[in-house]
């Protein structure tokens, strides 16, 4: 498992490499070591591949020093290098065409729970932005006790988020634009010395990465991709807050936003998204968790608690009792994802999924997502 932690570590520091194209890589031929294995030949195994590319894939001597004085770095630090094929990478966001090959985690809270939800937005948060979520994260404990809260340990909102997350109970995640030798901003060095405890650091970034700009857009990809869904608290008319959000709908998550004044100037982004029906309009902790279908969890609590057992949906069909398999393994997933853990086609499925509907087995939520009813 090393080796192959190695040479993932190594591709991504191959030149002329974008996530994507290192991505569809890495799937394709089932792992980094195979490719440099196969780096003379890969024309080879991978009938399209460009010159260009052939040629990059040749030159590994470089990155692979450069990983093995990381991999010495990690283990100094306890930090942990979580590949594609790892079961404990995250799994929402294996499902993003441009998700990392390889993720560096130091912490201690479970990347795959049942919920996953992101708050971002303005670095000049108001004192409205954080009554909004000091209230939103305490209201929430009480509807879902069991929820793991992303931002990305900036000023402002994530921050608040981080520390209203802490202070409730929540584990909480920090997703960082630079490697974990550094804590950016400085300031927040205590904050994320506790999220260790209760929660943890995640970046793509080696050490010796600084926190630069561009690395903030890709830092919100991985917010976005990592999580069931993204709320935005306040954000100016531009902001990384509302590239979060555009990149979180580009993946098919809900997106949710709190409205503010109109005229003010870090309300003025969240209020655009509601207006463009990129957000839906949510006022507090109950707004979220009908939307998201949240509040049938408490019930399914109380009923294991009572030590219940229902009959589950005996008249299903072959097609829609393996729906209702699926989802009790991973609830909440998206049509497109479910449709592939079935190999139900997505034209069928829908059919059978408004079926399932009438029957009041599943419902439908925001972003494509379907909820088993239990």
């Amino acid at each position: 498992m090393e080796q192959e932690i190695l040479y993932a570590m190594a591709l991504t520091r191959i030149s002329n490499f974008n996530y994507a194209t290192a991505l569809e890589l890495y799937k394709t031929v089932g792992s980094a070591q195979l490719l440099y294995e196969h780096r003379n030949d890969i024309g080879d195994i991978l009938k399209d591949c460009s010159p260009r590319l052939m040629e990059a894939l040749k030159d590994w001597d470089e990155p692979l020093r450069r990983a093995e004085a990381e991999l010495r770095f990690m283990e100094d630090h306890r930090i942990r290098a979580i590949t594609l094929t790892s079961s404990d990478y995250p799994q929402r966001l294996t499902e993003c065409a441009d998700a990392p090959i390889i993720l560096y985690y130091k912490g201690n809270a479970d990347l795959n729970p049942l919920r996953v939800i992101s708050i971002v937005g303005t670095r000049q948060c108001t004192q409205y932005g954080q009554d909004l979520i000091r209230r939103f994260v305490a209201d929430l404990r009480r509807h879902c006790p069991e929820v793991l809260i992303v931002s990305g340990l900036a000023y402002g909102v994530d921050i608040c988020a981080h520390r209203e997350s802490l202070q409730n109970g929540y584990p909480t995640i920090g997703v960082l634009a630079h490697g974990l030798d550094q804590i950016y901003p400085y300031r927040h060095r205590d904050t994320a010395a506790q999220m260790l405890d209760h929660g943890g650091l995640l970046t793509e970034f080696m050490s010796q990465t600084n926190a630069d700009k561009p690395n903030f857009v890709r830092r919100n990809r991985i917010v976005a991709g990592m999580s069931d869904c993204c709320i935005v608290v306040e954000s100016a008319a531009k902001g990384g807050g509302l590239i979060t959000a555009e990149i979180a709908q580009s993946y098919n998550r809900a997106v949710f936003a709190f409205p503010g004044a109109v005229g003010m100037p870090y309300s003025e982004g969240c209020n655009n998204l509601i207006r463009d029906n990129v957000a839906a309009l949510i006022t507090g902790a109950d707004d979220f968790v009908k939307a998201m279908g949240w509040q049938d969890e408490t019930v399914r609590k109380r009923v294991l608690a009572d030590g219940i057992e229902r009959n589950l949906f005996p008249d299903l069909s072959p097609e829609e009792q393996k729906i209702v398999s699926t989802l009790q393994a991973v609830n909440d997933l998206q049509l497109s994802v479910l449709s592939v853990k079935t190999a139900i086609p997505i034209g069928q499925l829908t059919a059978i999924l408004f079926q399932m509907e009438m029957k009041g087995v599943v419902k439908p939520l925001a972003g494509g997502m379907y909820h088993l009813l239990i």
